[in-house]
């Protein structure tokens, strides 16, 4: 396959068409020759440089973003929930995707929420509405083709300094992933919050990356900070280097290039601040999963307060049963919790959780239902693939 650079040199070198010969000929072959000699090397460096990551098996790393998803969905603290709550939902159409979410909490913050959500092939729009507070929130993807999707994100809010406008674009390649995303940002003068993020493999097993943000509250403001990334993983099988190099089927739906699912991943983040946080994540079997996260807090003597150095490690296992997933966690600061979501149908599930603080003598408990109805028949719901066939 011939690179761009390649194929640019190559249209460059082509003669000029006969019947504009006495005119363009001149100027065309002057231009060509003095671009040739910088083309031609540049073209044929990228040509072997990408050639040899073929050669190499280099797969997809996955996104910054993406890079402890596998982690976040085992542990428990990002699921557990404190009081009791309610989510009702009604799918009034399959495809295109839509769905009306009421979702009621009772607690230390009791809320009500009102939430939609719209999604097909290439595009997906969500929002929420919190009545007690006035705030509005959405989230729009839009997938451009198979390597391309712009994200944004809003959120409006009656307090301030709490209202936010977030887009980002992520640029996925056969062996790298590019993000860049800006917060509040002002096209007049510049100010704002923004990212730029590429992670890279440089075998099929370690990929590197960099994650650097530039806060600019004034036009004259201009701090940097930089994390460094790194991703070490299981060895691809030979099934998923082949695929990793097949182009999209035609006719198929635009999608993102989908990154190698290793069977175990460590990941680990040099923060500015000199903090460090690790993850491990190890997929036993088809039904159990678990992770490790440990995140480092160290703080020098300042104004602020004394110097503080102090690490927290959590471990987590998730199992899915037929019917149900467990989630269980504990961690180095005294914290054990379980998390139990029990499917009894497929549109009705039952939630009971509950963490304990050995250190702080605390505890904290939570149940909740998930209920789902639709407007389709059960012959619709079965060709929609939401209920077993009977």
């Amino acid at each position: 396959m011939s690179s761009p650079l390649a194929a640019a040199s190559e249209k460059l070198s082509a003669p000029a068409p006969h019947e504009h010969a006495h005119i363009s000929s001149p100027y065309t072959d002057f231009f060509t020759n003095l671009v040739h000699p910088v083309a031609q090397p540049l073209a044929a460096t990228f040509e072997r440089f990408h050639n040899f990551k073929e050669y190499y098996g280099l797969v997809q790393p996955g996104t910054v973003e993406g890079l402890t998803r596998d982690v976040n969905n085992t542990l428990m603290s990002n699921y557990f929930f404190e009081g009791a709550r309610a989510d009702l939902s009604k799918v009034v159409s399959p495809n295109p995707a839509f769905q009306i979410t009421h979702s009621f909490q009772l607690g230390q913050k009791s809320n009500y929420t009102l939430g939609t959500v719209f999604a097909n092939a290439n595009t997906f729009l969500h929002g929420q509405w919190d009545p007690s507070t006035g705030g509005v929130n959405m989230r729009a993807n839009q997938t451009w083709s198979a390597s391309d999707i712009t994200k944004i994100q809003g959120q409006l809010s009656s307090t301030p300094g709490q209202t936010m406008f977030q887009i980002e674009h992520d640029h996925i390649g056969p062996h790298y992933s590019l993000n860049l995303k800006s917060i509040n940002p002002s096209p007049l003068d510049g100010t704002g919050l923004h990212f730029v993020s590429l992670i890279h493999s440089v075998s099929p097993r370690l990929a590197l990356g960099f994650e650097s943000i530039i806060q600019r509250t004034t036009p004259n403001d201009f701090i940097p900070a930089t994390s460094y990334l790194l991703k070490y993983t299981s060895s691809p099988d030979a099934a998923t280097k082949a695929e990793s190099l097949l182009p999209p089927a035609p006719g198929t739906a635009a999608v993102p290039t989908a990154p190698f699912t290793p069977s175990w991943a460590a990941t680990a983040q040099l923060q500015p601040s000199g903090n460090i946080q690790a993850t491990y994540f190890h997929k036993l079997s088809d039904k159990v999963d678990v992770a490790l996260d440990l995140q480092t807090m160290i703080q020098p003597a300042s104004f602020m307060g004394p110097a503080k150095r102090d690490a927290l490690a959590s471990l987590g296992a998730k199992y899915e049963f037929r019917m149900a997933t467990f989630r269980g966690q504990i961690d180095s600061a005294g914290k054990v919790g379980m998390l139990l979501e029990q499917r009894f149908t497929p549109a009705f599930a039952f939630l009971v959780g509950g963490e304990i603080d050995h250190a702080k003598n605390t505890s904290r408990f939570g149940v909740g239902v998930m209920i789902e109805s639709s407007t389709m028949t059960p012959e619709e719901m079965v060709a929609a693939g939401m209920i077993p066939p009977q």
